[in-house]
């Protein structure tokens, strides 16, 4: 694998939700295991979320208002563009 097809830490958080559900296609899904298996943040990241979701379940659509969706769009828009705005690749965020 060259260096081009590594995936940084900030890559890494945006692909995974599709990792944890198994939508990614099969370069990514390498590219991640790949960066996962030499980041230990990063696997504790993926370990984290596959808790989040065990624990929460899904959440039906129907079930968050138009309001509360707004909003939450609004946030993760926010934080994702802060986040690509930054020139170093912080890794991911602890707490989350």
């Amino acid at each position: 694998m060259s260096a081009r097809a590594a995936l940084t830490c900030l890559e890494m958080v945006e692909l995974v939700t599709g990792y944890v559900e198994g939508t990614l296609v099969e370069d990514e899904r390498h590219r991640f295991d790949a960066h996962v298996s030499h980041c230990p943040d990063c696997l504790t990241y993926v370990e984290q979320m596959r808790l989040t979701i065990d624990a929460l379940g899904s959440v039906p659509p129907e079930s968050i208002s138009a309001g509360a969706e707004r909003a939450l769009l609004r946030a993760f828009r926010d934080w994702t563009r802060e986040e690509r705005g930054n020139a170093t690749d912080p890794g991911p965020r602890r707490g989350i």
